[in-house]
Parts: C-alpha cells; sequence; structure tokens
C-alpha cells in the first residue's frame, strides 16, 4: 500500500463502500419481500378485521398502545393481548374486550385512564377481529415479555 492516502483512493473506497451497501439493502429488501407471504396471513383478512384496522385508525389507538412494537408506550402492546385475554377462545375475547372498553374510564386513582370512545358492540367486535388477526401475524415473539 502506499504511503500516502490519496484522493483517488478515497474515492475508490467511498464508490466501492457505496455500491457494497446499496447491494445488501437490495439484497435484504428482496429477502423480506419473499418471507412476508410465510410470515402474514392476507387469506385471513375479512371485513370485520378491515372496519377494525378502520376503528384503530380513527380512534387513533395507535396514539397510547403500541402493536407489534410501533406506536405509543403510554398504554399496554396489544399484538399478543389476544393471546394474554383470550386464551383462545374468540368469543371469550370479544365478551372481556366489551366489557373493559364500555368500562373505560376507570376511577381508580393515580392510574392512566382510556377514554370512552362510546363504541358500539359491532364496532367493538370489529377491533377484537383486528387485534385477533394482529396476533396471528408471525413477529418473531413480539413482545418480548408476556403482558406487553
Amino acid at each position: 500500500m502506499a504511503e500516502k492516502f490519496t484522493k483517488s483512493m478515497a474515492r475508490n473506497i467511498y464508490y466501492g463502500g457505496s455500491f457494497f451497501f446499496l447491494l445488501l439493502l437490495l439484497g435484504l429488501s428482496v429477502d423480506t419481500v419473499r418471507q412476508l407471504p410465510k410470515r402474514e396471513h392476507r387469506e385471513a383478512l375479512t371485513e370485520h378485521v378491515i372496519a377494525g384496522k378502520g376503528l384503530w385508525e380513527t380512534n387513533n389507538c395507535i396514539g397510547c398502545h403500541s402493536l407489534m412494537g410501533e406506536g405509543a408506550y403510554y398504554a399496554p402492546e396489544l399484538a399478543n393481548v389476544f393471546d394474554r385475554r383470550g386464551a383462545g377462545n374468540e368469543a371469550a375475547f370479544k365478551s372481556y374486550l366489551r366489557g373493559w372498553i364500555n368500562a373505560q374510564p376507570l376511577a381508580i386513582p393515580e392510574r392512566r385512564k382510556m377514554p370512552q370512545f362510546n363504541l358500539t358492540d359491532a364496532e367493538i367486535d370489529d377491533l377484537a377481529d383486528f387485534l385477533i388477526w394482529t396476533s396471528r401475524i408471525d413477529d418473531n415473539n413480539w413482545p418480548p415479555n408476556v403482558e406487553g
């Protein structure tokens, strides 16, 4: 190697490194696109799941809760709420969620308050369907603890 670091050498390192990392980005992007069909379950999307996602967005649930690690950390993670509170029973989970949402805000001192959204039972069931659907996405065991 030369004793002096030249502009030409710096340029070659810059372009070579940029090209390498561009190829790495493209390779990882292709790998992600190939893996998505195995991880998601798009075929399980129903009108109720889509309506539940609409409620999730309209009521800005992500402003307090996180879903698969995305969102605010003010309230619990909801990617695994069906596993925690429904134990695999969809009817029991919908009943639990109706009771929980209709009881808000809880009158417990010094506890964070969830607002009352005045959702109908059908809307809560749609939201439950959305949360059940998200709980079945392969998210590499997120969140790392059971309680979110």
